[in-house]
């Protein structure tokens, strides 16, 4: 017989809950590169590109970890993203109200498990909440980009290099 920890029944329902999360969040980042990719922002779409794999690499992380517990993890439906967006400033808000709700679930998980005292959870937690931290430090930096460059033309092509510089070529140290 295989032995498994027992995870609270709440903390369960918020795994679960966050594959869905990461299954939205890696489509929504798909649909942001596929706009940037007709309107021209090549640096964004291939930046968004890497996003969006990037959440499909947590959620498999997640439904494996599920998974690993003989819990049998829910594989979701996922909601139908935006297909245009007002502009390149505009996604990187929401991207980044995104993740603040990504960090706000992670975060209540945490606390469940140390609640709940299931330190195998609490470990596995560990890597989403530095993960977060870069996140949303990285989608305020971008942000702060248009403040500090404009929104002009010339501004929006220079912010466009530079997420396209922060893609696979850049220093991610993702898996």
């Amino acid at each position: 017989m295989m032995y498994t920890m027992k995870i609270s029944a709440p903390l369960v329902k918020a795994l679960n809950n966050q594959i869905s999360m990461e299954a939205n969040a890696a489509n929504a980042y798909l649909s942001a590169a596929s706009w940037c990719e007709v309107t021209g922002y090549d640096g964004a779409a291939s930046f968004f590109h890497d996003q969006a794999e990037e959440e499909h690499q947590h959620m498999l992380k997640f439904v494996n970890f599920v998974n690993g517990q003989c819990l049998g993890a829910i594989i979701p439906g996922t909601k139908q993203p935006p297909k245009t967006y007002k502009s390149l400033e505009s996604i990187c808000k929401t991207a980044l109200s995104n993740e603040q709700a990504v960090t706000k679930a992670i975060n209540h998980m945490v606390d469940l498990a140390q609640k709940d005292k299931d330190h195998n959870t609490f470990t596995f937690l560990q890597f989403f909440v530095n993960e977060q931290i870069e996140e949303e430090q990285q989608f305020e930096n971008i942000l702060q980009k248009f403040n500090l460059l404009g929104r002009d033309k010339l501004a929006i092509y220079e912010i466009d290099k530079l997420l396209g510089s922060l893609g696979s070529s850049g220093s991610d140290s993702e898996n």
